[in-house]
């Protein structure tokens, strides 16, 4: 089993508007509502692959109540820690005509201290059957930058592997605790090893600055696919691109989650680095071609396989 944990859950609204244009009034031609948050947007991108998979993380007021109701729609199995501030909302236009998604964001809810402990104590619980633990996303008010590194570092002590997808210092924070894998996106990449990507040379620095700040494996995902650092036999890494086709996307919202989902099945498999990635940027592309973060369809990552460029760019020995 899997576990994800997302401390910034929300309920997500997208409105499909065609032409839309800042300014005028519109009518939405669909809306679709779901349960949102990275690490939801992971957990039901596992559930699409087929991985046992459980949900947890805090949820709170009426929009945490509408969460909830959302995840048992969809059959994913879901353990969260209720709270009294409310949850945030996400909404979102999508603009068909010209290929544009437009978001506005809520801040995420005041956590107390109290309800922080249940959530420790729910993770503690649920590692016990778990493979691995997933957190992923932004932290709500009032929990520390450090709360993802603590709890990585509770798992490690008990050997229980830890991904984190996260951003600015609690990603920073968590890297020290020695996570498993991390999965930033390019722009949270770079804001952590403080220099911008324009070449490959420039990703390849980057995966081995996120090694030597803690990371034992590395995704750093970007429009097309991803850069990545894996661990082979023999403690020895291996770094490599891994890039899909250009297709038009009709909303790339979410497509760095389901990559790293596609990423943790094809481990769970046992899958060698370069078909874990293959795999994995198959899934990030079909997520691409539907609304709603983390939904897609397997088929569609079956036809994308072929067309996938794995290339393994250098090995590199670690200490």
């Amino acid at each position: 089993m899997i576990v994800t944990v997302t401390m910034n859950a929300a309920l997500d609204r997208t409105l499909t508007v065609p032409s839309f244009q800042l300014g005028h009034r519109h009518r939405a031609s669909e809306k679709l509502t779901l349960a949102g948050g990275k690490g939801i947007t992971v957990a039901r991108a596992l559930k699409t692959l087929g991985v046992p998979v459980v949900a947890t993380g805090l949820a709170g007021g009426r929009n945490g109540r509408r969460i909830l109701e959302e995840l048992a729609e969809e059959a994913i199995l879901n353990d969260f820690v209720r709270i009294e501030d409310e949850s945030r909302t996400s909404t979102a236009v999508a603009d068909p005509t010209t290929g544009t998604f437009t978001e506005v964001i809520e801040w995420g809810p005041l956590v107390q201290e109290a309800e922080l402990e249940v959530l420790r104590e729910k993770i503690e619980y649920l590692a016990r059957s778990a493979e691995l633990v997933v957190f992923a996303g932004t932290l709500p008010r009032g929990v520390a930058d450090d709360f993802y590194a603590d709890a990585i570092r509770a798992l490690n002590r008990r050997g229980v592997l830890a991904i984190l997808d996260s951003e600015g210092e609690p990603l920073r924070e968590g890297l020290d605790a020695e996570p498993f894998l991390v999965s930033p996106n390019r722009i949270e990449a770079e804001a952590v090893v403080g220099q911008e990507f324009s070449e490959d040379g420039d990703f390849i620095d980057g995966l081995e600055r996120l090694s030597d700040l803690g990371a034992r494996n590395a995704l750093i995902t970007h429009e097309r696919g991803c850069f990545a650092s894996v661990r082979a036999e023999r403690g020895q890494s291996k770094r490599f691109h891994a890039e899909a086709p250009v297709r038009e996307p009709i909303s790339s919202v979410g497509s760095g989650a389901v990559l790293l989902a596609g990423f943790i099945a094809a481990w769970l498999d046992q899958a060698s680095p370069e078909d874990a990635l293959r795999r994995a940027v198959a899934a990030g592309a079909a997520s691409t071609r539907s609304v709603g973060a983390g939904r897609f369809d397997p088929e569609d990552v079956g036809r994308m396989l072929p067309d996938v460029q794995v290339v393994e760019l250098s090995a590199v020995a670690q200490a």
